[in-house]
């Protein structure tokens, strides 16, 4: 018997072992190296570096302005892409849902923007706020066409979330849609033979069996949305001057163009992290909690 169990054991072992390695090559290991060179001055390329603490970290929160400016940024970039991209993806997958014909198609059209990368997305959108809506706005005379997108400040924001939603909401809509499929047609129809309107129905019905794909389209969005980084550097670069750079594009500038200053970088990085677990845990207790009570 202990023989069999070594030998079950082993085999486990030897399964995950491979991804386990992997796993630990290329994310545990420097994650956690990241976190120690966030206490040093360390350039990336000095051998010798000064352990200094939480010196970087004190920077980064009380003397760097434009790092506040880069995270107050992606606060408000992440607060419109987790309600916009979950309305938008919700209401396709609800559209879809209730055609009889043409399902494949419509969930092809709508996912495709996804099987795009996300840079190659952000340069065909600066064409076409560069190049195609000033044309359009002369053409038709509707000014709203030819305004700056990109070189505005009070525009370039929302020229960012229309790349992004463009992007990145036929992915959700697929997860909504596997989970309204999964909703008993039993319960809408006795819904509705109870007079419920279909408003009603989706609010009392619906919702609460779809709960737990709302929970795993609200934590890909939050994660997603926190590291944005192609679709700013592709369409604004961060500009007009820093008025759109987010904070994964002020890690990478302080890391490859501020003197190489690795150790502070990870620490800013380290910051990130601790800001990406701390609203991830308040999302999955808040989702979890009304997943027990649907």
């Amino acid at each position: 018997m202990l023989a069999r169990g070594f030998r079950k054991y082993a085999i486990f072992i030897s399964f995950i072992a491979p991804a386990f390695i992997l796993y630990a090559a290329f994310l545990l290991i420097p994650t956690i190296g990241g976190m120690f060179y966030s206490f040093t001055d360390w350039n990336g390329l000095n051998p010798d570096y000064d352990f200094i603490g939480l010196g970087n970290f004190v920077e980064a929160l009380k003397e760097d302005p434009d790092f506040i400016h880069s995270l107050l940024f992606t606060l408000k970039y992440v607060l419109f892409m987790v309600v916009l991209q979950n309305v938008f993806a919700l209401g396709l997958a609800v559209l879809i849902e209730t055609r009889t014909r043409s399902k494949g198609f419509f969930r092809t059209i709508f996912f495709m923007p996804n099987m795009i990368s996300t840079i190659i997305s952000a340069f065909m959108w600066t064409f076409v706020f560069a190049q195609v809506l000033p044309q359009l706005a002369e053409k038709t005379g509707i000014a709203f066409f030819g305004q700056s997108w990109i070189g505005n400040p009070d525009v370039s924001f929302f020229s960012i979330l229309i790349v992004s939603l463009w992007n990145g909401v036929g992915y959700m809509m697929i997860i909504y849609l596997a989970g309204l499929q999964g909703v008993p047609q039993s319960l809408r129809e006795a819904s509705v033979i109870d007079g419920a309107t279909p408003f009603q129905t989706f609010r009392n019905v619906t919702l609460p069996m779809i709960t737990h794909a709302i929970t795993i389209c609200f934590f890909l969005t939050l994660n997603g949305a926190f590291k944005v980084f192609e679709a700013v550097y592709g369409l604004t670069g961060g500009g007009p001057g820093r008025s759109t750079q987010v904070i994964t594009m002020n890690i990478y500038e302080e890391a490859f163009s501020n003197n190489f200053r690795y150790g502070y970088a990870s620490a800013k990085s380290v910051i990130l992290f601790m800001i990406i677990l701390i609203f991830t845990f308040i999302q999955i207790q808040v989702m979890k909690k009304r997943e027990v009570e649907a």
